[in-house]
């Protein structure tokens, strides 16, 4: 059966260490998302596959693939435009993931989400302090997770002015 083509916004997903799978050239944003959870990321891609804008999304499972994904000069892996951080990202945890990326100068300038499943008001506060652009509780559902995924790119992604990618050589 042949592929049927739809007026659905698509993602290219893959990861760091599936460059096979990945397009050389972004033909839309890169959304990054940095979870351990194998299920929260396929929901996250079926999310993005139901939204408005198009993005590519790549996914990551701990702080060391996020971090050497960021840092990898490799047009295959495009910088994000935003990047979602699960708050128990192993191995450190995402606060400590989100410290080092907001003290790199290369890297703090790109918006981050942290995501949580448990939203108290120490790991939220430790979160902001931090770096975090915010922190949204994960929601239950996936239909409430569609509804956040649209908001969010269409916030992140079409309306803020964000700065320059400094990818290019």
């Amino acid at each position: 059966m042949k592929d049927q083509i739809t007026g659905r916004p698509r993602t290219v997903s893959g990861t760091a260490a599936d460059p096979g799978r990945v397009a050389t050239t972004p033909l839309a944003p890169t959304v990054l998302l940095a979870d351990p959870d194998p299920e929260s990321r396929a929901m996250m891609r079926d999310a993005l596959l139901e939204g408005t804008r198009p993005c590519q999304l790549r996914t990551v499972e701990t702080g060391k693939e996020l971090e050497g994904y960021l840092r990898d000069p490799n047009p295959a892996n495009p910088k994000p435009a935003l990047v979602l951080i699960d708050l128990d990202l192993p191995p450190e945890g995402g606060v400590e993931t989100l410290i080092k990326l907001k003290r790199d100068a290369d890297l703090r300038h790109i918006p981050v989400v942290i995501l949580t499943s448990r939203p108290e008001p120490t790991s939220t506060a430790a979160a902001y302090e931090a770096g975090a652009n915010t922190v949204i509780p994960k929601p239950a559902t996936f239909i409430a997770l569609v509804r956040l995924v649209k908001v969010l790119t269409a916030y992140w992604l079409e309306a803020a002015a964000l700065p320059p990618q400094q990818d290019l050589p």
